[in-house]
């Protein structure tokens, strides 16, 4: 009997391939759009996520994500280091001055001003120089994307010299860090050079890196220095979160990606339920035969269920293989990086085509329960 169900359903091609088109088609749109939404709410924590030297961000208590910073006090890193649990505390500078190069091009960036004695957040990700080099006078490390901006089509090399806010300072190295969420030149310096990089406040402390002692997990030590300092504490995961959750909030990125995810789902729904549901129809006087032979109603749905499944299956299979095609194609680009095709989503998506399956199978195996072979062959 499965044999038969898989011969009616592969009889008509043009409804056989219409209906494994809609499933991969959904399957691919949904792996597709929920997998570049995942990698652009990453990229909203790169910055934090990239500081594997410190567990945790100390910043003013109305801080809500990185790019919101409000310089603070001296006196406050001096506070968080009297904090008991607090292996080490230091200072970071974030800011965006603008970089020119010697031919006259220029592009805004993120620049970190790390600490000068441990350059503690310095990039460790390396493709040219090293992190080290960053104890020179006068010198910066770029990331390669930042690179390809200002030097568009010219080879990597050290030495290079760029002017930040009338400063002169050469590239000593070029790191591998992660995509920021817009794309701006990375640039790491010494927090004392950094500050020079842009116009000049009277606080210009953005955050305070802080390390936990042995024993002691990240958690509970930014709960003691919000209990003891009054500013606001986070572990990095925690922090990275809070970027995700602010643009969430604040930006039309989840309505326009939640859109064409909806979009994906009615097609995969309606269009494969649909021309299934025709399928069936069509194909009634052969299940009325079966049933007038003596083949249960049980046998009969298990044979629809065969055929949608077999169906969906291939449609699913198809559509991984075309998003996974899409995001290899896509993988060298720099202004793609990082961005990947989720295991979740596979495994999510496989779960919500099963769903899609059992309800277009549903309105099939309706219309063959109640058939009546002798109304099929009056």
């Amino acid at each position: 009997m499965n044999f038969i169900a898989l011969r009616m359903l592969m009889s008509d091609r043009a409804k056989y391939f219409g209906l494994i088109f809609a499933f991969a088609f959904s399957t691919f749109l949904l792996q597709n759009q929920v997998s570049i939404f995942c990698g652009i709410m990453k990229r909203t924590g790169s910055q934090i996520l990239d500081v594997t030297d410190a567990d945790v961000w100390v910043m003013d208590r109305y801080t809500e994500y990185f790019e919101q910073t409000k310089p603070l006090k001296e006196t406050d890193l001096t506070r968080v280091r009297s904090v008991s649990g607090v292996d080490y505390a230091v200072r970071l500078f974030k800011g965006n001055p603008t970089a020119r190069t010697l031919a006259g091009k220029f592009a805004s960036t993120f620049t970190l001003g790390v600490d000068d004695s441990t350059l503690v957040g310095a990039p460790r990700q390396m493709l040219l120089g090293r992190w080290e080099s960053l104890r020179e006078a006068n010198s910066i490390i770029m990331d390669r994307a930042g690179y390809a901006l200002l030097f568009p089509g010219e080879p990597m090399e050290l030495g290079r010299v760029l002017e930040l806010n009338d400063h002169k300072v050469t590239l000593v190295g070029i790191s591998d860090c992660s995509a920021p969420f817009v794309s701006f030149p990375v640039i790491h310096a010494r927090y004392s050079e950094a500050i020079n990089f842009q116009g000049r406040e009277r606080n210009q402390l953005s955050f305070v890196l802080a390390r936990a002692r042995p024993g002691m997990s990240p958690e509970a030590l930014a709960r003691q220095i919000e209990r003891e300092t009054g500013l606001k504490a986070r572990t990095t995961a925690e922090f990275a979160w809070d970027c995700v959750v602010y643009y969430m909030k604040n930006t039309g990125i989840p309505v326009n990606f939640g859109i064409t995810i909806a979009v994906a789902l009615i097609v995969g729904l309606a269009v494969s339920g649909q021309t299934f549901y025709m399928f069936t129809v069509e194909n009634l006087r052969q299940f009325g035969a079966l049933k007038a032979i003596g083949v249960t109603n049980g046998r009969l749905v298990t044979m629809v269920l065969l055929q949608a499944l077999v169906a969906g299956a291939i449609g699913y299979a198809i559509g991984t293989g075309m998003a996974a095609a899409f995001f290899e194609a896509t993988a060298s680009n720099l202004a793609t990086r990082g961005i990947v095709l989720m295991w979740q989503a596979v495994a999510g998506v496989g779960v919500l085509m099963a769903v899609v399956v059992a309800a277009v199978s549903f309105l099939s195996v309706r219309k063959v329960l109640v058939l009546e072979p002798a109304s099929v062959f009056r």
